[in-house]
């Protein structure tokens, strides 16, 4: 047993054999899978905060997360090209804060890599059903649908799941696009946008002709509206996942996460601007299900924009397949390292895909969703559970993240005191600032999660996979841990000193 506290134990050659992966990723395959890992959060979710603060408070919001994830993604640039590993999160915080500080960080991760999935099935099932209008009660049904396709395709191998991430997210963006352009002639955004009011009690009113102010709630309102916001940028944070699958991750991984980035602040602005600018507004749009859905309905009339809402469906599709994809590769290098089980990490023999780690994370997210859906009513109450479901796995999710937000701010920080001599291809232009900016702004969002009566049990759901997650850990975990590279990486850093 090392000084962490954690013992290493031998594995021969076929260990890894048996856990091999293939390259494959260039920068154009790394912004696809940035943008497709987030786009469904421009289709459905975002909208689920206008409630909270108007539409201006959102906005507000939208600005201040977007400052978050700009100081985010430029420490994750420079961390992930000076450490190219599978690990992402786990491998940053392995080799700035030991073992625990890895594990706990990657269990973060772990919480919104399974879950993210299942928020973006969830509201996928929303559109199918409202197209094809199925009972509410058949959701479960599309649920297990998209998993046993998109699980399928993301074991097939890495080749097509690449090809398969980069058409539908040119797909989905090409929807966006469509909506935007039928959607600027016939907005108004005073009307529809601004139509959220303050009723007496405090609580939000719909004011049918609009002009109602931008802050209908104040400051709280925006503040309270961040959890919500975090949807337009969650998930580009995998791309350090796929560092193992780049050809040049040293210099791909900065550009493709730069530049997805940079492509999602278009988006975002344009979505969040004309979605709420036609009809139903924001006041009901903050309770649906499918606001793209009903944009379409607003700019191009029921049966068209049925086809739309079913063309729509590929943004929703590339976020879930490109999830899918993170979440089998970040739970494959925990469990290569010995963090969790080992078999976990075993990849396929043909497909050099980590099948093992797929089809057990699926099976995780299947199973918190169906214990939601029937604590929540079931099919007897099939169309009030879906909405409280979405909103549920949507809160843990971005608490799972935001906790990650703020370990791997602290993993920054660390790696540039205590490492300043780490070859580093690419540095952040914001340097400690950014990483403290991140930090702080992740802190905000997470308290106001807490603050919600309606969502807090999902937050601390999250709390009680952690306490399971570190008890495996504490009694088992630590005692057999593999020189995985992530590993090697930290225990040389850590023999050789500062440099």
């Amino acid at each position: 047993m090392n000084d962490s506290g954690v013992d290493y134990r031998p594995v021969d050659k076929d260990y890894f054999d048996k856990r091999g992966l293939r390259r494959y990723a260039g920068v154009a395959s790394l912004w696809a899978l940035g943008v497709g890992a987030v786009i469904s959060g421009h289709y459905s979710g975002w909208n689920l905060g206008l409630l909270a603060g108007g539409w201006g408070g959102f906005a507000l919001a939208a600005v201040i997360v977007a400052v978050m994830y700009l100081g985010l993604v430029f420490c994750i640039a420079e961390m992930g090209a000076a450490l190219p590993h599978t690990g992402g999160a786990y491998s940053f915080a392995r080799a700035s804060m030991g073992p625990w500080g890895g594990f706990v960080t990657g269990l973060c991760e772990n919480v919104e890599y399974v879950l993210t999935p299942a928020v973006a099935v969830s509201f996928l099932a929303t559109y199918l059903a409202a197209v094809f209008e199925t009972s509410p009660a058949w959701l479960p049904l599309y649920w297990v649908g998209g998993y046993a396709v998109f699980v399928g395709l993301n074991v097939w191998g890495v080749e097509l799941s690449f090809k398969v991430t980069v058409v539908v997210t040119m797909g989905a963006l090409a929807c966006l696009a469509l909506f935007w352009i039928t959607a600027l002639p016939v907005a108004d955004f005073g009307r529809f946008a601004l139509n959220i009011g303050a009723g007496p009690d405090g609580k939000p009113v719909e004011l049918p002709g609009g002009g109602g102010p931008l802050l209908p709630f104040g400051l709280h309102g925006a503040l309270a509206a961040l959890p919500f916001a975090v949807w337009l940028f969650l998930a580009i944070e995998q791309l350090p996942l796929a560092a193992e699958e780049s050809l040049d991750p040293r210099r791909d991984m900065p550009r493709g996460i730069i530049a997805a980035l940079f492509t999602l602040f278009v988006s975002a602005t344009l979505i969040v601007w004309l979605n709420a600018s036609v009809a139903p507004g924001s006041f009901r749009l903050a309770s649906s299900g499918e606001p793209l859905l009903d944009g379409f309905r607003a700019t191009t009339g029921g049966t068209l924009a049925k086809v739309l809402a079913l063309v729509a469906c590929i943004g929703l599709v590339s976020s879930f397949h490109t999830i899918l994809f993170a979440k089998g590769r970040q739970i494959y290098s925990l469990s290569r390292a010995g963090y969790f089980p080992r078999f976990l990490s075993i990849t396929h023999s043909r497909h050099k895909t980590p099948h093992v780690a797929l089809l057990a994370g699926s099976a995780v997210a299947l199973a918190i969703m169906f214990v939601l859906w029937f604590a929540h009513g079931g099919s007897e109450g099939a169309e009030k559970s879906g909405a409280t479901i979405q909103g549920m796995l949507l809160n843990m999710a971005v608490a799972g993240a935001m906790l990650s937000y703020l370990l791997q701010a602290v993993s920054f920080i660390l790696l540039r005191l205590n490492r300043p001599g780490l070859s580093r291809p690419y540095r952040s232009p914001l340097g400690i600032a950014g990483a403290v900016v991140t930090l702080a702004l992740a802190l905000l969002t997470l308290a106001f999660q807490l603050m919600d009566p309606v969502f807090v049990s999902g937050v601390l759901g999250v709390g009680i996979w952690f306490a399971v997650g570190i008890a495996w850990f504490a009694a088992v975990g630590r005692h057999r841990l593999v020189l995985a590279p992530e590993e090697a990486f930290a225990l040389d850093a850590e023999q050789s000193g500062p440099r």
